[in-house]
């Protein structure tokens, strides 16, 4: 146990740890509403979410209208058949799995990179895509505050980031990034569900752990 003045209560601890391995990728949803208060916490979440150089690159745009929400839903059909036929020998696997929850979720939100991410040099002069690594902590903050909440979040990225950026009027230089499905679920999956229908399986955390070179390719060098 841990001797840090800082540390949180046990049952925090707990709470923290649990989210993060029974958070899913959820495609699954009863209808129903998602409470406003609710909503405007976990997007509060994700707005707390670590950002390089401070710059916050996230943007949300809900869908609200039944009309938006089909257009999607047939955007992101139109991608899973491509990306069927793209998987060639596995393609009827895929074509069975069901990869979203567009129609059925009570909260639909599009997040996408801001415009004008140029001018944001500190941590990006070398590695510019960092600005995706922070939406992508943006949105695990507010999918492990959905879980908490008791709610599920499916993240869709099966559509033409282009054709969505016109749809949905984004200036230029924004990019979609993630459709999140959100919403009250009948239950969480007991695994995550492209494990649960044998799609991949979890590596073994020892064969991803590397000592001071990739996969140990370079002798340590042991000072007496």
């Amino acid at each position: 146990m841990s001797g840090s003045p800082h540390r949180f209560s046990e049952a925090e601890v707990a709470a923290v740890y649990r989210a993060i391995t029974e958070r899913r990728d959820m495609r699954h949803f009863k209808p129903g509403p998602v409470d406003p208060l609710t909503l405007q916490r976990l997007l509060l979440a994700a707005h707390h979410a670590p950002s390089v150089g401070f710059m916050q690159p996230w943007r949300f745009i809900r869908i609200t209208t039944d009309k938006l929400r089909k257009q999607l839903h047939q955007m992101v059909e139109e991608e899973r058949i491509n990306t069927a036929q793209a998987l060639n020998k596995r393609e009827d696997e895929f074509m069975k799995l069901k990869v979203e929850g567009i129609l059925d979720c009570g909260e639909l939100l599009v997040v996408a990179l801001m415009n004008k991410r140029e001018q944001h040099i500190f941590g990006r002069r070398t590695l510019p895509e960092m600005d995706l690594a922070s939406v992508a902590c943006a949105i695990q903050n507010m999918w492990l505050a959905a879980r908490a909440e008791g709610l599920g979040m499916g993240w869709v990225s099966l559509f033409d980031p282009v054709r969505l950026a016109e749809l949905l009027n984004m200036p230029d230089g924004a990019k979609p990034v993630a459709i999140l499905c959100l919403g009250q679920v009948e239950a969480f999956y007991p695994r995550p569900m492209l494990e649960q229908e044998n799609w991949a399986s979890r590596q073994d955390l020892n064969d991803l752990i590397y000592t001071n070179s990739w996969a140990g390719t370079i002798e340590d060098d042991v000072t007496q």
